[in-house]
């Protein structure tokens, strides 16, 4: 690593970390494009939880029939099918990366391994602590909030949108999901920052100064109850059963795959995969910057973005001198 590169870092990303060119002046038709094709296609986050989303729907989804009354078999089948999800894909990744270490330290960002003892744990341990909160009340939480939506859906009181009525935006919905998720995102977690909500809420999820797969779901309830409250934007827009399903499963399972302290999966050699983000990770050893994601650029607006560069490091040690009068 050279002088010129941030310190205590094990691998670093192309720096300096861009912010989507959605909101550049003039626009950039080109950059765009670009964008939007590389976060979907050919093989990444998005594209797999959309093809979980559907094949969810067509086989593991009770029907609309079945949802206008709430009974225990058709909830229990979601659960159950939410809490596999999780299990496959955290626990997939863990064993990958940190059980097997099947790539050894590449592409890690944090060269330290993961805690396994410490007193702020739960359960004394980093890993068992952040599995009790993702399973014991994450699960349960998303499980409930589909419920709320399905059962909704089915009695009529949001607005049902199927592809042959509506096909463009049927589709748009996929895309503008993401977008809703930054701009959601932001605004919630700068406000779990306020000191009062920070220590009895989200200093739960800041244990992890060092991230693991469990670590994206390991929240304070409330945090949970808050983080996946944005899907209930389909109360107002409507949606199609594979929208719900396919927001929560994005807010769900993209918080454990961004979490896993690594860049991506490499297979002999070659990132097939894009996963963890630096952009985040800098949250959580930093705390005071990137409160947001990469879709908009809501942390260069504010003045707390981190491009990972020694400039930006500078600037937010400057920023947090003046933020606490040092």
């Amino acid at each position: 690593m050279s002088e010129e590169q941030l310190k205590g870092w094990n691998h670093l990303p192309d720096l300096p970390i861009k912010t989507s060119p959605f909101f550049s002046w003039p626009p950039d038709p080109v950059a765009i494009a670009k964008w939007v094709w590389h976060s979907w296609f050919l093989i990444t986050e998005k594209l797999i939880i959309l093809g979980i989303a559907f094949a969810c729907y067509l086989w593991f989804q009770p029907s609309l029939e079945t949802t206008q009354t709430f009974a225990a078999g058709w909830i229990v089948q979601m659960y159950l099918r939410n809490l596999v999800l999780t299990l496959v894909i955290a626990g997939s990744l863990h064993l990958w990366f940190y059980s097997f270490a099947a790539q050894g330290q590449k592409l890690k960002y944090d060269p330290r391994p993961l805690m396994v003892k410490g007193k702020q744990f739960t359960l004394g341990g980093q890993i068992r602590d952040n599995m009790f909160w993702t399973l014991g009340t994450g699960v349960l939480i998303w499980t409930a909030f589909e419920v709320i939506l399905f059962w909704a859906l089915a009695n009529g009181h949001m607005r049902l949108i199927s592809f042959e009525a509506s096909p463009v935006w049927f589709v748009a919905i996929f895309f503008l999901i993401p977008i809703w998720e930054s701009f959601y995102f932001y605004l919630i977690h700068r406000a779990l920052h306020i000191p009062f909500l920070y220590k009895h809420v989200h200093s739960l999820h800041h244990r992890n100064i060092n991230v693991g797969p469990w670590s994206g779901m390991s929240m304070h309830p409330v945090e949970q109850m808050i983080f996946l409250g944005s899907v209930f934007v389909h109360l107002i827009i409507g949606a199609h059963p594979v929208h719900i399903l396919f927001h929560l499963q994005y807010h769900f399972l993209t918080a454990i795959t961004t979490h896993t302290g690594f860049q991506g999966l490499l297979i002999s050699d070659k990132n097939r995969l894009a996963l963890g983000t630096f952009h985040h990770q800098m949250h959580h050893r930093y705390f005071e910057c990137n409160y947001g994601s990469l879709e908009i650029p809501w942390d260069k607006w504010f003045g707390s973005f981190h491009d990972g560069t020694v400039a930006a490091n500078a600037r937010m040690q400057e920023r947090r001198k003046r933020m606490t009068g040092q």
